[in-house]
């Protein structure tokens, strides 16, 4: 490859605006990385303490133990942990107010599970919306640089007496550097917020199901 058409130099001598979208492109792919490894670790660890809870929740049966050791610190916690703590907390403070009325008590523990729950999503789908952005915004950001670049380029030939695919080929692939640049930021970050919806649906689906049987756990200790 010659040395004007090496990447390195045609991102230098393309024009400025180009450089401009090429560098807003840059910083878009690293928010879009830095977001995505967080999200993973996030993700990861909600899993892992998802089926840790899960495993002591209908391992023990003694459930006002289990509440008690979660509030002193004795068990690690996670977002299901702290559902059933708001759920728990609920409950036997209901119970000590209104003994003895099972709606009441099972009322304010499933608006209290509810309360936490939408909280813990909150945390689970953050950023997403960045990389929902990131993934659709950056090849038209890209597009628009390419688009720009090849009407500088033809310009560039109104002052060229004869015009040959050798002048106008490093303008052109200068161009096209921004709409690779804009794919690149694009793809990871599409393939990274589909794969963490759907696993943040699945916890979603997790923690209503635990809500459910939580509280048909409650109704029976209630009676």
């Amino acid at each position: 490859m010659q040395p004007e058409l090496s990447f390195v130099s045609l991102i230098l001598h393309a024009s400025l605006l180009v450089q401009l979208v090429m560098l807003l492109l840059l910083a878009i792919s690293i928010g879009s990385w830095t977001a995505i490894f967080r999200k993973w670790i996030q993700l990861r660890n909600a899993n892992a303490d998802t089926d840790r809870f899960e495993a002591d929740f209908w391992k023990d049966g003694d459930l006002g133990g289990l509440f008690e050791e979660l509030r002193d610190g004795k068990r690690s916690s996670g977002a299901q942990a702290r559902i059933f703590e708001a759920g728990m907390a609920e409950f036997l403070r209901t119970r000590k107010q209104k003994p003895g009325d099972v709606a009441a008590m099972l009322d304010g523990a499933r608006r209290s599970m509810r309360a936490a729950y939408q909280r813990e999503m909150d945390q689970l789908e953050a950023h997403l919306a960045f990389l929902a952005s990131a993934g659709s915004v950056s090849p038209y950001i890209g597009l628009f640089g390419t688009v720009w670049g090849i009407m500088h380029a033809f310009r560039g030939l109104a002052n060229v007496q004869q015009a040959t695919l050798a002048a106008v080929a490093p303008g052109i692939a200068e161009a096209l550097i921004a709409t690779a640049i804009g794919l690149f930021a694009a793809i990871p970050a599409v393939v990274a917020y589909n794969r963490f919806a759907h696993d943040a649906d699945r916890l979603s689906t997790r923690f209503d199901t635990f809500i459910d049987e939580f509280l048909n756990i409650l109704q029976r200790q209630a009676r």
